[in-house]
């Protein structure tokens, strides 16, 4: 089977830090692969540039498998690239077509302060699940998996919320840099199942707070987060956010 490559212009966004101007630079990327992954291609792109002497392209990945997160740049105007449900790492070159321009910038938010060119600084969202994205349970021995009744409606709207990888593409595709849709995913796991109720309300109350600190934006009902996220998650979880917050509100000093 021969294996089909492309040529493409890669506009990259370069900067040395957060203290400093930031460019786009060109750079050629002929014979490439369509069988690589964007990361992959980037890869190439940093060999070249090494062999070259000048500075390769910083830009954050891990996993390299959609689980992880850690990976994600605005790829022509839009996070993760135009592949749906699609993280950047997943994301393949035969997407793209030889002659095609592509624009690579970092998550644009100011909560996600730029660490060097592509890379960002995501602890903001460390820290919305710090300040309450977990439950308190005491230590002892495991209980039994069916001690709790769950009906397999509610878990598997849990497990759909569960599916966030706290990517950021949701802040760096809304107007607002909102991370409403994040911090609901999180609130709404834990809101549906018996073992999250107990803190519901110190919850909500405290990872609200704690967005606004980190200097995020709220939810004007956009949508262009749910429509890049990489896993899909559904703004009806924004919704649920919301009541979560209402009700924890009532008789508090919220309002």
């Amino acid at each position: 089977m021969t294996t089909k490559s492309i040529d493409i212009t890669l506009k990259v966004w370069r900067q040395k830090g957060p203290g400093h101007k930031g460019r786009l630079e060109t750079y050629r990327a002929d014979n490439i692969s369509t069988d690589m992954s964007f990361l992959e291609m980037l890869d190439v792109i940093n060999e070249q540039l090494t062999l070259d002497g000048r500075e390769p392209i910083a830009f954050d990945h891990d996993c390299r498998e959609g689980i992880c997160g850690q990976c994600g740049s605005v790829v022509n105007g839009r996070p993760h690239g135009p592949e749906q449900g699609t993280t950047l790492c997943q994301l393949h070159m035969r997407h793209f077509n030889s002659g095609d321009t592509l624009v690579i910038e970092p998550f644009r938010a100011r909560a996600f302060k730029v660490v060097k060119d592509l890379a960002v600084d995501r602890s903001p969202l460390d820290k919305i699940i710090q300040a309450g994205g977990y439950v308190s349970v005491n230590t002892g021995g495991t209980p039994d998996a069916n001690s709790i009744p769950i009906s397999a409606d509610i878990a598997e709207e849990a497990m759909d919320a569960a599916a966030c990888i706290g990517c950021g593409a949701c802040v760096a595709a809304c107007p607002n840099a909102s991370a409403m849709l994040f911090m609901s995913a999180k609130v709404s796991q834990l809101a549906l199942l018996p073992q999250g109720r107990p803190e519901a309300a110190k919850r909500a109350l405290a990872m609200v707070r704690q967005m606004d600190a980190c200097g995020f934006g709220n939810c004007s009902n956009e949508r262009e987060c749910e429509a890049e996220c990489p896993k899909q998650i559904s703004i009806t979880h924004i919704a649920r956010l919301n009541r979560e917050f209402i009700k924890a509100g009532i008789g508090s000093s919220v309002f």
